[in-house]
């Protein structure tokens, strides 16, 4: 019953959200109301089969993860977000975990930014949302490397060139930001686990951990080897969203530079493939 009630909400959420409302083109003839199977599986960053089967109550008991993606994605109120959890049979997180939770007033800031490479991530440097130009720039990221924590020490930071210095730089803001995340948030059993299998894949982290490093995010320049368009350099910022924890991160190009055409003529090719 649970599973099938999911069901329902999950596809009368999708009609109603337009395509445009998250970035995606609204041209061509569609068949769906608002935001198509597809699109909601990449905005959530899952599978289509599963949000099918999902819909369809094939799928029965989604996992905290899932179901926290798709409220993100369907744009969800905080009431709506909650229902939808006991709709799944789960808790609502609650005090004490990292909120995931992107308010109205943020998805409104990212529909002005559609043109630009967007990420938002939680306080964990979890991937959250993603708009479809920054999808284009990185490439698609699944499971584990949603977490750029584990990116950054693992080495699957894959497009993303780096220097000795800005390495060096990111690895003590990354682990900085985890122990205040620890700190803060003592009951996220998940940010703990996280910390534990850094610690245990990488003696870089078990280093920087054990020694107490301490680091701040800064305004950089970043090269991003795309395999389509080439090389593209941009500014690279970190916003800070009070009262919410989560962390936006804007790539932006000079006017009038090589780097805006690459971007312009990616912005492009996302949009065909995404369509097509």
């Amino acid at each position: 019953m649970a599973s099938t009630e999911f069901g329902r909400m999950v596809r009368h959420f999708r009609d109603r959200v337009p395509p445009e409302a998250a970035g995606l083109p609204s041209g061509g003839h569609r068949r769906a109301a608002g935001l198509r199977r597809e699109e909601l599986a990449m905005l959530a960053g899952i599978s289509v089969d599963y949000v099918t089967r999902l819909e369809q109550g094939r799928a029965a008991n989604p996992s905290e993860q899932v179901v926290e993606a798709l409220g993100r994605a369907l744009r969800l109120s905080a009431a709506e977000r909650e229902h939808l959890f006991h709709a799944a049979g789960l808790v609502p997180p609650g005090q004490g975990t990292v909120p995931a939770y992107i308010t109205p007033s943020v998805h409104r800031m990212l529909d002005r930014l559609s043109g630009t490479p967007v990420a938002v991530s939680d306080a964990s440097w979890t991937l959250l949302l993603a708009n479809p130009l920054y999808t284009a720039l990185m490439g698609e990221r699944h499971g584990r490397d949603r977490n750029g924590a584990w990116r950054a020490f693992t080495g699957s930071d894959g497009r993303v060139r780096h220097t000795t210095q800005s390495r060096t730089a990111l690895e003590s803001a990354v682990v900085a930001d985890l122990r205040a995340a620890v700190r803060r948030y003592p009951a996220d059993q998940r940010l703990r686990q996280l910390v534990a299998d850094l610690r245990a894949t990488s003696e870089r982290f078990a280093e920087l951990w054990d020694a107490g490093t301490v680091g701040h995010h800064e305004a950089s320049r970043k090269t991003v080897d795309h395999p389509q368009v080439g090389p593209v350099t941009l500014d690279c910022d970190v916003l800070f969203v009070a009262g919410s924890d989560l962390r936006i991160m804007i790539y932006t190009a000079e006017p009038g530079s090589q780097d805006a055409e690459r971007l312009e003529l990616l912005a492009v090719l996302g949009t065909q493939t995404l369509v097509g």
